[in-house]
């Protein structure tokens, strides 16, 4: 099976870079029933930011403006799924080098049964043309 891409909304938030951070936020998202296709939270500075994709970004913001949380977003990224095999995620980062598309950021990970998932990152003037070579929905 062919890798799907396909184009998503995320969006981010600032955190302490503390213990228990994360598993607060990510609480508050479960208690309004917002259902995330992916999650990435990482240091920044003294801080740590935390980026949401979710299913229902209507609902997220909901959610998010009940807690407060001062958002950032919606912004683009790239969601990939498919069948695990050694170098896809090469492949993928390689059309995009060809492409002269520099990565901002990403994680992929081995989701089991012989399959992964990968969340990537481009520049906002990038997000067209990286829908075309990837060949995002």
């Amino acid at each position: 099976m062919a890798e799907m891409v396909r184009r998503a909304q995320y969006f981010y938030t600032m955190a302490p870079d503390k213990a228990g951070e994360g598993a607060r936020a990510l609480q508050v998202l479960k208690d309004a029933g917002v259902n995330l296709l992916a999650f990435s939270g990482f240091p920044a500075g003294k801080r740590s930011q935390l980026d949401f994709v979710p299913e229902d970004p209507g609902a997220f913001r909901a959610a998010a403006k009940g807690a407060k949380w001062k958002v950032k977003g919606p912004k683009v990224c790239f969601l990939v799924e498919g069948d695990d095999r050694t170098g896809v995620c090469a492949e993928i980062l390689g059309r995009l080098a060809t492409a002269r598309i520099n990565v901002t950021a990403t994680d992929a990970v081995v989701a089991g049964a012989g399959r992964f998932g990968a969340i990537l990152w481009v520049k906002p003037r990038d997000v067209k043309k990286a829908a075309q070579v990837l060949g995002a929905s």
